[in-house]
């Protein structure tokens, strides 16, 4: 998912390996807030989906994040689903649509795009590429070519994404 156009100019992008069904992403929310008050529009912030095999509904909220995308709801849709990753836990999908619907999104149209699937092709795309660079698990991140896995441990991550994107922010004002 990624919120950017491509007229934009080249502003590094970090992408941001999640599961929505992972108390980890959860955590990572602070920091990717952080990230996106410091650096605004200067970081293009992308999240990629990684849905883990462990978590029953994690493939259908990567499906419904694609959806909130597509109704201009993207990014508040993922922090509302993963700050309450326990009812995605007990409710499952249908918990996704009354996210949705507190969003003031079209729920029906939401509903009708976790059955049709027709989002699955970006969520497999993504799985598949992560899978191709390494990521094994959530949350990851990569900038500028480099991993960093906050599934074990996040200290010290936003300190690294930081320093990677001040130096290739100040590549760019050379």
């Amino acid at each position: 998912m990624s919120d950017s156009s491509p007229a934009r100019s080249a502003a590094p992008v970090l992408d941001f390996w999640c599961d929505l069904q992972c108390p980890d992403c959860r955590s990572a929310l602070d920091d990717l807030r952080a990230l996106r008050a410091r650096y605004g529009d200067r970081l293009e912030l992308r999240l990629r989906h990684f849905p883990l095999e462990k978590h029953k509904h994690a493939f259908a909220a990567a499906q419904a994040a694609e959806e909130a995308v597509e109704q201009g709801q993207g990014w508040p849709f993922v922090e509302a689903v993963l700050g309450r990753v326990e009812e995605l836990d007990r409710k499952g999908e249908p918990f996704l649509v009354e996210v949705a619907r507190e969003l003031g999104m079209d729920a029906e149209e939401f509903d009708t795009a976790l059955v049709d699937g027709r989002h699955i092709l970006i969520v497999d795309a993504d799985q598949a590429e992560g899978k191709a660079i390494g990521v094994t698990g959530t949350p990851t991140y990569v900038i500028d070519g480099e991993r960093l896995d906050g599934g074990k441990s996040q200290e010290g991550l936003r300190e690294r994404i930081e320093e990677i994107a001040d130096r290739l922010l100040a590549g760019q004002d050379a």
